[in-house]
């Protein structure tokens, strides 16, 4: 429950409204160790404390990494940090991408929005062991081409051909050539074997049970699909009820469910 000092080391924004900040333990003890897919409670003195999905590389924990979207006071309050600022650490917490088990199948990596965020250590992940999975796809969505994340670091991806890209935006500008659409229609242009996948899937709610419909349409089964229920969380440790979602407290038992464990609920209204 006690927040740890972090320094911030260095400040960057992705558009407008998303920032990027990484960070550097006040005491030099170093980074945090995390599995992908776990989060952080970060504070920011005399504002706040919200839930954020680490967002670095799970193999260099000598800095921690976070990449948020400013819709409130505390996300609104660490848009605007500058380097040698301090903020408080809590974590990780929760439960992260089955990448152990993924490996020796094909993954389709399925991200709408700031959704590419709590994806991204599972990217490095697969990235610094390739070897072991079949075929990656990173079917990847936004709203316009400026929200999309993480161009130049995606770009390079695509270079070097290291997995296969695929991007869509729902509204194109006079310099995107790509596809427009929502995310879903670009799961018609991967090959997978359906028996043989793993999809890993974050972003709006509604767009997670569209995307799991769809792979379900090609095979995919809900037990081989996951997705991140990343929410607007209090305290990480299941003490305040905040995140309650059904049965389910995503601070303990997620943020990433198996899908035919949480994907049934996404289809009730009330919840």
């Amino acid at each position: 429950m006690v927040p740890e000092p972090f320094r911030v080391k260095k400040v960057r924004h992705e558009n407008p409204d998303t920032t990027t900040v990484e960070l550097l333990s006040v005491d030099g003890g170093g980074g945090i160790p995390f599995a992908a897919g776990q989060f952080n409670m970060v504070y920011l003195f005399g504002v706040g404390e919200v839930p954020m999905s680490i967002t670095g590389d799970p193999g260099r924990t000598e800095t921690l990494i976070h990449t948020t979207r400013s819709v409130g006071a505390v996300s609104g309050a660490i848009g605007r940090l500058k380097p040698g600022d301090i903020l408080g650490i809590r974590g990780p917490f929760g439960s992260a991408w089955p990448l152990p088990e993924a490996e020796g199948k094909d993954v389709v990596v399925v991200a709408g929005g700031i959704g590419l965020a709590p994806l991204r250590p599972a990217l490095y992940h697969i990235l610094a062991n390739r070897t072991k999975y079949r075929n990656v796809f990173l079917l990847y969505g936004g709203r316009t081409p400026g929200d999309l994340l993480y161009v130049k670091e995606l770009q390079d991806w695509w270079s070097k051909s290291v997995f296969r890209i695929e991007m869509t935006v729902d509204r194109a500008t006079a310099s995107w050539h790509g596809t427009v659409g929502v995310v879903t229609t670009l799961i018609p242009k991967i090959s997978v074997d359906p028996k043989e996948t793993m999809a890993l899937v974050c972003g709006p709610e509604i767009m997670m049970r569209f995307t799991a419909r769809e792979l379900e349409r090609y095979g995919i089964s809900q037990t081989q699909i996951y997705v991140s229920m990343e929410r607007n969380m209090k305290c990480a440790v299941g003490f305040c009820g905040h995140c309650q979602f059904g049965a389910k407290f995503i601070c303990k038992d997620g943020p990433v469910f198996r899908g035919d464990k949480i994907l049934p609920l996404l289809g009730i209204r009330e919840l």
